[in-house]
């Protein structure tokens, strides 16, 4: 499977702990194409259908509903969890990930 940042992936986050989320959910990759390709792990931001406006939440829209990445809960799996390719963010979508990912992590 050919993963590349800022698709939008199937993954099972089972077994999880306390506050993180979980089940199986969309996700969208955050690692860079070279991590992906030569690395047996990815990184993560989990997405989710529910949610207040917080400021580490990027709303998308993704097979026709509204979603949020929650950057909050980034993580990283091992290639094995994911089930799928479901497609890709929009160029404002990555614009708006990239944005919200430096004020949280970096400024």
């Amino acid at each position: 499977m050919d993963l590349t940042q800022y698709q939008i992936v199937l993954v099972n986050l089972d077994p999880t702990i306390g506050s993180e989320i979980k089940k199986t959910r969309s996700c969208v990759i955050i690692s860079s194409d070279e991590m992906n390709k030569y690395l047996r792990t990815i990184v993560v931001a989990p997405m989710t259908t529910k949610s207040k406006k917080y400021p580490t939440r990027v709303e998308v829209k993704h097979d026709k509903k509204i979603g949020w990445v929650v950057i909050d809960q980034i993580r990283t799996i091992d290639k094995q969890r994911i089930i799928r390719i479901l497609g890709e963010l929009s160029t404002p979508e990555i614009n708006e990930v990239k944005s919200v990912m430096k004020e949280t992590f970096v400024d």
